[in-house]
């Protein structure tokens, strides 16, 4: 893949990532909380709404949770924007090796807490975010 490809790409990675981010964190708000809840019960096939936000430590895990991801979506746009001309194999290496080491820890615990299904939706966006990125930088 190109450099430009690359590039344009970490960034669709980082907005999907904070896109994510920012679902949770308006799950720490009672008036918006209905879209991650539907998120939460997709993953959790099948939709049953048996996923919710009533207990106060899932709103503060959702708290914690759309910090980090919002952190990493930022941290993935600057690499894009400030870093990737320099380094760009390295960058790629390092994004890619986030997104597997995510992919890998999420689905052992989707499996370990019952939720397999989970996996196969990660498989997907796995997918998504990684696109071209699985290719090497050609000059």
């Amino acid at each position: 893949m190109t450099h430009k490809t690359h590039k344009f790409w970490l960034k669709i990675t980082a907005i999907s990532i904070i896109s994510y981010a920012l679902l949770f964190f308006l799950g720490t708000l009672k008036q918006t909380q209905k879209p991650i809840e539907i998120v939460l019960d997709i993953s959790s096939w099948p939709i049953d709404e048996l996923q919710n936000y009533d207990s106060n430590s899932t709103v503060f895990l959702s708290a914690l949770l759309g910090g980090i991801l919002f952190g990493w979506g930022i941290l993935i746009w600057f690499l894009s924007t400030k870093i990737y001309d320099v380094a760009p194999e390295q960058i790629r290496k390092t994004v890619l090796t986030s997104l597997i080491s995510w992919f890998i820890i999420d689905g052992l615990g989707s499996i370990f807490s019952g939720n397999f299904n989970n996996v196969l939706a990660n498989i997907l966006l796995l997918l998504v975010l990684v696109g071209p990125l699985w290719s090497p930088v050609k000059e």
